[in-house]
């Protein structure tokens, strides 16, 4: 999730060897601590350092294996009243958007550079009290380490003619006046872009992530990108 292809596929070969040595490794690569024995918010969880093993309840966000294409895993991502975090597994567990579960799992950033996710991860599906999540509107100028992990929203005008990033997925740069962001979709979504292009206003719903040192929104479904004029 980059506007650069060369450097997306540089991520894309060390993600690869990042993710055999840490499976080798068996967690040597963060000294994982013993986990909690309760839940704890996943905006206290996100604030903790790499390494921590921690155990947190939220809103699926992200269908399994919707961003494969791009994270090289079929994680999902979850959402609480107070944050949200992205939940690598090595296969699909099928969740759903609006159901809920309690995850245990180590902070790294493995996955994708820069990216706060969960590793190692062990999942309980029978937690009660799914919902739908509301994403929270941004202006593109503020998608970043604030909003990190959460669903969020932007209404903003595509700034730069579409980049065909495949076999990862396509960016849009977009800005609404107060700063260009990127939204990366992901091959893996089945997102068709073919009838967006520059000078449309769009209104984009999405997981604010980052790559290396780009910030962006990572639609998850066709419904997520709307044209506005």
């Amino acid at each position: 999730m980059i506007c650069k292809n060369d450097q997306r596929k540089f991520f894309a070969c060390v993600l690869v060897s990042l993710l055999f040595l840490v499976n080798v490794a068996s967690g040597q690569a963060y000294a994982p601590t013993a986990p909690p024995s309760k839940p704890i918010s996943i905006a206290d969880a996100r604030s903790l350092p790499l390494g921590t093993v921690v155990t947190i309840e939220g809103t699926i966000t992200v269908p399994s294996g919707a961003f494969s294409s791009s994270t090289f895993d079929q994680g999902f991502a979850i959402q609480d009243r107070t944050a949200g975090i992205y939940v690598s597994t090595a296969d699909n567990l099928g969740f759903a958007l609006g159901e809920r579960v309690r995850v245990t799992g180590t902070l790294a950033d493995t996955v994708l550079p820069g990216l706060l996710v969960l590793v190692d991860v062990t999942v309980d599906k029978s937690v009660p009290g799914g919902q739908k999540v509301t994403p929270l509107p941004v202006a593109t100028g503020d998608v970043g380490e604030a909003t990190e992990g959460t669903l969020v929203q932007v209404t903003a005008t595509i700034s730069q003619p579409i980049v065909n990033d495949l076999p990862f997925g396509f960016i849009i740069f977009v800005n609404d006046g107060s700063g260009e962001v990127h939204v990366f979709v992901c091959a893996s979504t089945g997102i068709d872009v073919s009838g967006l292009s520059q000078g449309q206003t769009i209104q984009v719903t999405g997981i604010s992530g980052q790559f290396a040192d780009s910030f962006e929104v990572d639609p998850r479904v066709q419904s997520d990108i709307k044209v506005v004029n």
